[in-house]
């Protein structure tokens, strides 16, 4: 006599949960340089990272390669034909608030500022650890995410600016004030916090993570864009705080 049919093992309940999500897209970086050995070392390191990679030679393609598919990031050399990185950075940031990671053999701090000033969210300088690369990418990254907080705690507002954390957006009233990741990350930290005064190391520890060494010149810099860009809508209000650091008006 035939065996009654067994009745079909139930799927796990986090098997079901894995094939009813989606992927979590994997984040997509453009590297430019005119250097054909360096973008290969590069690429190399940064897709064993995990991350999907492009590569252009010269800043020309840059914008190319933007308005055909924007990726979620760009590690950017400085000294390229057709368009240097500084004048490409110049054109990206008229529309767009795509992060920006620059790379250049000068090791000038001029340099540097320049490029951090220009908008960049931040610099290495040649030669360098690719695994340095692969982290402050990552850290890049990071500042990206939306913050994962209760709904009524995803708007900061504090010193005349509205900060919605989800949507990566600031606001002066209705209008928008255009802001790189790291700017964001550096007037989120103010905000979180009105009245108190932050030193530099605390400012750069809130924006690029902790152990990130970066030059107070540096810091400076994205502090006076960030004021400038308020100022263009009316209002100013980050204190410096001499010999310490800033704070933002209660």
């Amino acid at each position: 006599m035939c065996c009654a049919p067994r009745a079909p093992r139930p799927v796990p309940v986090d098997v079901l949960q894995r094939w009813a999500s989606p992927e979590p897209a994997v984040p997509e970086i453009l590297v430019a340089d005119d250097d054909p050995h360096l973008r290969e070392v590069v690429g190399y390191a940064l897709r064993r990272a995990g991350f999907v990679v492009r590569e252009v030679g010269d800043g020309a393609a840059v914008l190319r390669e933007v308005e055909r598919k924007a990726p979620d990031l760009l590690v950017l050399d400085i000294v390229m034909p057709e368009l240097d990185g500084l004048a490409v950075c110049r054109e990206l940031r008229r529309t767009t608030r795509l992060p920006i990671v620059f790379l250049s053999s000068r090791d000038e701090e001029f340099d540097r500022v320049l490029g951090l000033e220009m908008g960049g969210d931040d610099y290495l300088t040649k030669p360098f650890s690719t695994r340095e690369l692969v982290a402050r990418v990552k850290a890049v990254l990071r500042r990206m995410a939306p913050v994962a907080a209760a709904p009524a705690a995803d708007t900061l507002r504090a010193g005349g600016v509205a900060l919605d954390r989800s949507a990566h957006k600031a606001f002066v009233g209705p209008a928008e004030v255009t802001l790189t990741v790291t700017e964001f990350s550096i007037l989120e930290a103010l905000m979180g916090a009105p009245g108190r005064a932050f030193t530099r190391q605390e400012l750069v520890d809130r924006a690029y993570g902790e152990g990130h060494h970066i030059a107070d010149r540096t810091l400076d810099s994205h502090i006076r864009r960030i004021r400038h860009k308020l100022r263009e809508h009316g209002i100013e209000p980050i204190q410096t705080v001499h010999g310490l650091g800033y704070r933002l008006e209660r």
